[in-house]
C-alpha cells in the first residue's frame, strides 16, 4: 500500500514592499513652492487684466459724456456752459455736467434740482449727494462722497466723516466726479474767466468756434480723487478753488508729479482718458510733449502739431 505523505510545504510568496500614497515632507514643500511661483506669475497678469477692463469702462463713461454733449448741442446749438455764473466775475454756480443729465438718462435727477438756488442750498441736498455712476472711474476706489469743511479755506476729501475728527466744522456732503471739462491752458485762478478751452464761466461755445478741429481738441478728461475732490454738480463757493471742481487745465502734463489741483490725472498706469470734440476717446500718455498737450487743450489756438 502506498501511503501519501502530506507535508506542510510553505507557499512561496514574493514579499512586496509597502507603498505609501501620502506626500513626503519634501514633496509637499516642493508642491507649495511651485504653487507659490505660479501665483506670483499669474497674479500680476490677473490684476493687469482687471485694470484693463476698468480702463475700458472708464473710456466708455467718457464717451457717454461726449455723446450727451453732442445731443445737448443738437438741441441748443451750443455746448453747455462751464458753469452758470451770476455775474461777470465768475461767481460759482451749476455746471456743465448737471446740464447734461437729461441727455444721459438722468432726467429724474435733473428735475429734482432747483437751479434757482445754489448747490449748497438745503433744497438741493438730494442732488448734492446723488452718486451718478457715469461720472465715476472704476479704477478710483476712493470714497464717492466727501465733505466741505471750513476753518482753513480747504476742503477735506473723506468719506464717513463720523470717524474722522480734524477739528474743523463740516458744512455738507457732496458726491464726487472723476471727469472735468477742459478750461484751457492757464490756471483757473488767473483772470480772465473765459478760458481758451471748451468750457468756462457762462460760456456758449458752438462747434463752429472750434477752429482747431473737433478731432484735435480735448473736451473732457479724468481727474482722480488723489488730486482733490471734484464734483459733477458745479462749483461751490465754500470750497477752495471752486471753479477747479468741475473744470481742468493743461498747465502740467497728465499725472505730472508737480500737478496742481486743477490739472488732469488718473489711477491708470501711463496716462489719462480724454474725450475729444468728435466724441473719440484717447488715452493720452503721461509722456506727451507738453506743447502738443497744450495745443490740444485749446479750441482756436491755430497750433500745428503731430499726434503721432
Amino acid at each position: 500500500m502506498t501511503h501519501s505523505i502530506l507535508r506542510n510545504v510553505p507557499s512561496k510568496r514574493f514579499s512586496q514592499p509597502r507603498t505609501s500614497s501620502a506626500f513626503t515632507l519634501v514633496e509637499l514643500l516642493v508642491v507649495i513652492a511651485i504653487i507659490g511661483i505660479l501665483v506670483g506669475l499669474l497674479l500680476p497678469a490677473v490684476q493687469a487684466a482687471r485694470e484693463a477692463a476698468r480702463r475700458m469702462q472708464c473710456s466708455n463713461h467718457v464717451r457717454q459724456l461726449g455723446l450727451a454733449v453732442h445731443n445737448y448741442e443738437s438741441t441748443y446749438r451750443r455746448l453747455p456752459s462751464g458753469w452758470i455764473a451770476s455775474n461777470a466775475h465768475g461767481e460759482p454756480g451749476w455746471g456743465w455736467a448737471a446740464a447734461l443729465l437729461p441727455f444721459m438718462e438722468g432726467n429724474n435727477l435733473h428735475q429734482q434740482i432747483d437751479f434757482r438756488f445754489p448747490i449748497d442750498d438745503t433744497r438741493n441736498e438730494v442732488a448734492r449727494v446723488s452718486v451718478v455712476p457715469t461720472f465715476l472711474c472704476p479704477s478710483d476706489t476712493g470714497p464717492n462722497l466727501f465733505e466741505i469743511a471750513v476753518g482753513d479755506g480747504h476742503d477735506h476729501v473723506h468719506a464717513a466723516m463720523a470717524n474722522i475728527d480734524d477739528g474743523l466744522p463740516k458744512l455738507f456732503s457732496v458726491s464726487k466726479s472723476n471727469y472735468v471739462g477742459m478750461f484751457g491752458t492757464f490756471e483757473l485762478e488767473d483772470a480772465p474767466y473765459n478760458g481758451d478751452g471748451m468750457f468756462y464761466g457762462n460760456s456758449r461755445i458752438k462747434f463752429g468756434d472750434v477752429t482747431d478741429g473737433l478731432s484735435n481738441t480735448l473736451m473732457i478728461g479724468e481727474r482722480s480723487s488723489k488730486f482733490g475732490g471734484s464734483l459733477w454738480q458745479g462749483n461751490i463757493s465754500a470750497a477752495s478753488e471752486p471753479h477747479a471742481r468741475i473744470l481742468g487745465v493743461a498747465d502740467h502734463g497728465p499725472n505730472d508729479p508737480h500737478s496742481h489741483f486743477e490739472d488732469f490725472g488718473s489711477y491708470h498706469t501711463g496716462g489719462v482718458n480724454f474725450m475729444r470734440g468728435d466724441v473719440s476717446v484717447s488715452f493720452v500718455s503721461d509722456n506727451i510733449d507738453l506743447s502738443v498737450y497744450q495745443a490740444m487743450a485749446t479750441r482756436a489756438g491755430g497750433e500745428a502739431f503731430s499726434q503721432e
